[in-house]
Formats: C-alpha cells, sequence, structure tokens
C-alpha cells in the first residue's frame, strides 16, 4: 500500500510521485519521502532519490522536476531529487528507507563549482535563503528549489526581499533561476523603478 504523508496541509501518496518519477526518462528507480531535516516545524521537504537508467548520464534535477510539474501538482513536485547508484534495501529485499542519505549533506558533497556570492544583492539574497531554509552554506549557483525550497517557501522569501529592498520578486521566477541570476534580475528592477521616478 502506497504511505500517505501529510506535506503543507496536503495529504500525498508517495507512491503517486514515485509512479510519475518511474515515468521520466532516464530514471530506472526511484523512492520519495518527506523530510524535516532542518527545516521548520510543519515544513517538510519531500525528497525523491533516483537510480539512473545510465550511471554515466543522470537526468539532471531541474529536468526531473519540470517532467514532473507536467502531471503533478506543484505540492507533489520533490523539492529535492537527488541520483543514488543503487537504492539501500533491507535484508528481505525492500527499500530501506532509514538508510536513504541525508539529502543536504549528500548535494554539498556533490564536487561542482561554487562560487561564494557577490557582496550586494547576491549576499542579501543568499541571507534570506539561508534563513528562511534553515541551512548555512548558499552559493551564486545554487537554485532555490534544488537545495531545498518549495512553494510556500519561494513566499516567504519574496515577502523577506520586498521587505528589505522595496523591489517585488516574482516567486515563479525561482523555478528555474540561480541566485545570481535573481539577483541580476532585481539590479535591472530597481534601475528601472528608478528611472521612472526621476522627474521627466
Amino acid at each position: 500500500r502506497d504511505q500517505q504523508v501529510k506535506v503543507r496541509g496536503f495529504r500525498i501518496e508517495l507512491g503517486e510521485i514515485e509512479a510519475a518519477l518511474a515515468a521520466v526518462p532516464g530514471v530506472r528507480q526511484a523512492v520519495v519521502v518527506a523530510r524535516n531535516d532542518g527545516a521548520a516545524a510543519g515544513d517538510a521537504r519531500l525528497v525523491a532519490y533516483v537510480v539512473a537508467e545510465d550511471p554515466e548520464a543522470p537526468p539532471m534535477t531541474s529536468s526531473v522536476r519540470r517532467q514532473l510539474r507536467r502531471s503533478l501538482p506543484d505540492y507533489m513536485v520533490p523539492s529535492l531529487v537527488l541520483a543514488l547508484d543503487s537504492l539501500p534495501l533491507t535484508p528481505n529485499g525492500k527499500i530501506d528507507r532509514q538508510r536513504l542519505p541525508d539529502p543536504l549533506q549528500a548535494a554539498a558533497a556533490e564536487p561542482r563549482v561554487r562560487t561564494l556570492p557577490e557582496p550586494g544583492t547576491e549576499q542579501l539574497l543568499a541571507d534570506v535563503w539561508k534563513a528562511v531554509l534553515g541551512i548555512e552554506d548558499v552559493r551564486a549557483e545554487d537554485n532555490f528549489f534544488e537545495i531545498g525550497g518549495h512553494s510556500l517557501l519561494a513566499l516567504r522569501v519574496t515577502a523577506a526581499v520586498e521587505r528589505r529592498t522595496g523591489q517585488r520578486l516574482d516567486p515563479r521566477s525561482m523555478f528555474f533561476q540561480t541566485l545570481s541570476q535573481l539577483a541580476v534580475q532585481l539590479e535591472e528592477t530597481r534601475a528601472v523603478t528608478a528611472a521612472e521616478a526621476q522627474p521627466s
């Protein structure tokens, strides 16, 4: 029987998400869990662990999440997608959910370019993300949803950014843009607003 969990007020069948993941090109196996790692009470995050059909070319996290949005409502799309070589099994051959790795630690350990946010708008955004997500490390290449964010938390980010800068950030832009790209967008909006405020 599918495992049912409650996330952000919605009752979710994890098996339904796993079935959608299994239909994503390049995914051979998948398991989904709800985790509270570093999250505030009531902010459990859906985490998907996937095994690629081709270990040398696992599907990109953003691609997997984009595919899932075609068949699932936003609240059922996992915040994090982590590629594994294989899923841990119990002695009787079932998936051992207790041995699935901490997704935030695993993501931080991945070898990739890690650029510190630039002072100014990038650092302001990074500070907001850290506070909202309850994490300590945010880099310029990070995507909010790929480091643990979800739609409700994105709204908290946009509210915090508006309080601190007076600029409105479209939460939908956080789905596919990195922190540095969002910072550029904020700066461009600020420049346009300042220009419009100048007397003609």
